[in-house]
């Protein structure tokens, strides 16, 4: 295959990927990847993940292909159909459709816009 400046070569490192990013951004990423997420697009239909941040517990639900999620009280204290955007380190980077240990989850809520929640301290997939 051929890029704009010659062949594409299977050899490129991770490490390369990262030069726009910085090493501190790229660090965060390689170590939430290591310690530990669940992409949410990959759970199959049925699939319960139970995320536990600092202040509270978050069972999220794939049902027919939308995610219900429940376990704050004001925003969803039942299951409420949301989009969950991803998660991140509290500030504008975002790794989209992700649930990362050490990072904050981000939805989309239906009356309440976005939704960040405190830092993720557990990811489990029930």
């Amino acid at each position: 295959m051929q890029g704009k400046r010659g062949p594409l070569t299977s050899n490129r490192t991770l490490a390369a990927a990262s030069d726009c990013l910085g090493a501190e951004v790229y660090g965060r990423i390689v170590a939430s990847e290591v310690a530990g997420g669940v992409r949410v697009r990959d759970l199959p239909e049925g699939s319960r993940l139970r995320v536990t941040t600092q202040n509270r517990t978050y069972e999220l639900q794939i049902r027919n292909g939308e995610t219900l999620i429940c376990g704050h009280p004001r925003f969803c204290p039942c299951p409420v159909r949301v989009r969950v955007s991803g998660s991140s380190w509290g500030g504008s980077m975002l790794k989209r459709d992700y649930v990362g240990l050490g990072m904050r989850l981000e939805f989309q809520h239906p009356v309440h816009a976005k939704v960040t929640t405190s830092w993720i301290v557990s990811v489990q997939v029930l």
